[in-house]
């Protein structure tokens, strides 16, 4: 077939009356808030972490889960909305809502929820570890012995690098920084100061403020071997009268500012992107604040005091009733105490590259990989291969995510070092791993690394490896496309795909893709990917059409979805299009999802689920039914949520799946397994919340661990 008869999807005609505008559900929504579905999700990994069936370290792990993911949620969204209450922006939400009422709503929401995880932690999961011999002990229950034991830790450890912070005329009311955790407390004179020229210092009670200092462990060991803790802060606040002398010292109690963190770069205005950006991510530290945790035993006069000295309103304050900053706590998550947390999953290095050059593996057929169930080494591995075979002209790839000690970044050095041409296209402006991405752009262009770091005012999200090697007088391709970054730490805790092939229509569009990255080519015609910006979006509207078209005439007629989020208004006008033409629709959509499913006259054929449960679900795989025979179904996997973001600002690409036994593998397996879940599936209803699937008088069946031990498809 020509390829461009396989390039673009074929659009079936369709009237302007089936075209969808401005589908409204009879309450006169169409789609719930993006922001109110995040805190659904949020809630659904709540959930999890009150799951008895887990050992207590992973319910423990889940609450910090929870509060890591909310303060993501402060610092981009909420900080987002209250931009918009600041700039006077009218635009409401597609359910209705102003900024201001959203924020009203999200507060409404998310205090039970706190409620809740605080009351678990403290009355479920810190006594389950007490029973294990893992106690958190009051300072003021510990012996004499104990305490003597932290007081000189305290001396030896703490006392020289604590900065005390008082506030009065001379000294201003401190700078927070973000997410840091602070003591407060108040101070006043025990008695009037001997020296003539002091006395005006010590005559009213004061603020003081210590913080934490984030180099030391929250948790101080009392007996490592007993594995006793004492708090960090009640160790200071024992001991407080060393840093404050001649002073009374109040009670003290913490308190935890979160920040507004949303870098936005003029690019046009960057002479120096990565200086432009290291500018903006020093600034980060100082923007404005959109959160304030306190201790809910905190008195009046002293949330007083911090709201007008921290400068936020008291409707942003979130009393905490336990531990603040539970992340804190996975300290305990690092002891060895393996009967406390999920059994290790046996993870299988596939057979096909036993004893077999990976090349000639590849080579002879294309290789679906699911990680963490299939070792992520396969890739860390391929790349190590082309760094060291001498046939291998160049490596071309994209590093998105890559973690702090990247086993990846070590061989493309060493392959330049070898005199092959490498090229990293290093996406600067990955949210939270600014720093880190800058720092290995930096070690690559000194070992003489080519380094792109992608295009104007788009980030490179797609994930894609290149190897050139020279077989036989000619030049070969080798690719690797996938749904999850480049990092081997959390692909053994993310559910991810990845392709392995030579297929020559995917290694042309791929060669042409980095055309496109590194030099401006306009290249806008792809055999076989779908990329974003450039056609993504109008193709998946497309393969969307095809199906109304196909259930019109009378054909098989199906969608199935798997993605992280579901939020672009475009997309779900053509999914309720589809379901009023009777196309049936599954969507697994771990996290955000706008779309209203079950609605009668706009969504009754459309049925979502979330998978939320040991792994973080992240592969996106999308399943078209083309007619229904089976070498006319279509399968991609993708880098892109059907998001506004990934469908219009950021370089993604999707993949078709051509080889036939990887495609009923996707089919069959994957998504066969996905919607039999009753363990970690819940079912989102027309009204927002989510119900979770009960196995009832079913075998349970959990799809993550249905695929533990298997071997790949191909």
């Amino acid at each position: 077939m020509d390829h461009s008869d396989e390039t673009q999807v074929k659009q079936p005609v369709i009237s302007n009356a089936d075209a969808v505008s401005a589908r409204v559900a009879p309450d006169g929504r169409k789609a719930f808030n993006r922001e109110l579905s995040w805190l659904e999700f949020n809630r659904r990994v709540l959930d999890e972490a009150m799951d008895e069936s887990l050992p207590v370290l992973e319910r423990l792990k889940f609450l910090a889960i929870f509060s890591t993911n909310l303060d993501e949620f402060f610092m981009i969204r909420v900080s987002g909305l209250k931009e918009q209450i600041e700039e006077g922006v009218a635009e409401l939400s597609p359910d209705g809502m102003t900024a201001a009422e959203q924020l009203r709503e999200i507060g409404k929401r998310l205090r039970p929820m706190l409620k809740k995880q605080a009351s678990y932690l403290k009355e479920t999961v810190l006594p389950a570890l007490s029973e294990a011999s893992i106690s958190i002990e009051p300072y003021s229950s510990l012996n004499v012995k104990d305490k003597k034991r932290l007081e000189k830790y305290f001396r030896d450890n703490l006392f020289p690098i604590l900065t005390p912070q008082a506030v009065d005329s001379s000294h201003p009311f401190p700078y927070i920084s973000n997410l840091s955790v602070n003591l407060g407390l108040f101070i006043e004179p025990v008695r009037q100061a001997t020296q003539k020229n002091l006395k005006h210092l010590f005559r009213q009670k004061r603020f003081a403020r210590i913080k934490l200092p984030p180099t030391v462990p929250r948790l101080i060991p009392i007996s490592v071997k007993a594995q006793r803790f004492a708090l960090l802060e009640e160790v200071i606040a024992a001991n407080a009268a060393d840093l404050f002398p001649n002073m009374k010292t109040g009670e003290g109690f913490l308190f935890r500012v979160t920040r507004d963190a949303d870098i936005e770069l003029r690019e046009d205005e960057a002479g120096d992107l990565m200086r432009t950006l290291e500018v903006e991510l020093r600034r980060r530290r100082f923007r404005f604040p959109v959160r304030l945790e306190v201790s809910a035993d905190m008195p009046d006069k002293m949330l007083k005091y911090l709201t007008t000295g921290i400068g936020i309103d008291e409707t942003d304050v979130y009393r905490i009733d336990g531990f603040v900053d539970i992340p804190d706590l996975m300290q305990l998550y690092s002891l060895d105490r393996p009967l406390l947390k999920d059994k290790p999953i046996p993870v299988v290095y596939p057979s096909v590259f036993s004893d077999k050059s990976i090349f000639d593996v590849i080579k002879r057929q294309d290789v679906l990989l699911h990680h963490p169930y299939h070792s992520f080494s396969v890739v860390s591995d391929f790349i190590a291969a082309a760094a060291n075979d001498k046939d291998v002209q160049a490596i071309k790839m994209c590093l998105y995510r890559t973690g702090p000690d990247s086993p990846i970044v070590r061989s493309l050095i060493r392959a330049s070092q070898q005199g092959k041409q490498v090229t990293a296209l290093v996406e600067l402006k990955a949210r939270f791993d600014e720093e880190n991405n800058i720092e290995w752009a930096r070690r690559l262009e000194n070992e003489g690394v080519h380094v792109v770091y992608g295009i104007h005012s788009l980030k490179t999200h797609s994930k894609v490896l290149l190897v050139v090697r020279r077989e036989r007088e000619k030049l070969a391709r080798y690719v690797h496309i996938g749904t999850g970054n480049y990092n081997p730490s959390t692909a053994k805790l993310y559910t991810d795909i990845g392709l392995l092939t030579t297929d020559e229509d995917i290694c042309v569009d791929v060669t042409n893709l980095f055309n496109f990255l590194t030099g401006y080519s306009q290249q806008d015609d792809y055999r076989k990917l779908l990329v974003a910006p450039l056609n993504l979006r109008e193709q998946s509207v497309k393969l969307i059409r095809r199906e109304i078209a196909n259930k019109k005439a009378g054909r098989i007629a199906r969608i199935i979805v798997k993605i992280n989020s579901l939020t672009d208004d475009e997309i779900i006008d053509e999914l309720y299009a589809a379901s009023e033409a009777g196309v049936e629709i599954d969507l697994i959509v771990r996290g955000i999802c706008s779309l209203r499913p079950g609605v009668k006259g706009m969504s009754e054929n459309i049925r979502v689920r979330s998978i939320v449960g040991r792994f973080l679900e992240h592969s996106r795989v999308f399943y078209f039914a083309n007619g229904g025979k089976p070498e006319d179904e279509e399968v991609y996997i993708s880098s892109a949520d059907w998001m506004h973001r990934n469908l219009d600002r950021r370089v993604e690409v999707a993949v078709p799946i051509r080889d036939e036994e990887i495609k009923r593998y996707a089919i069959d397996d994957l998504f066969g397994t996905y919607l039999k879940d009753n363990c970690n599936a819940r079912v989102l209803r027309p009204d927002g919340t989510y119900k979770k699937v009960s196995a009832g008088s079913s075998t349970r069946f959990d799809s993550q661990m249905f695929f533990v031990g298997k071997d790949i498809a191909g």
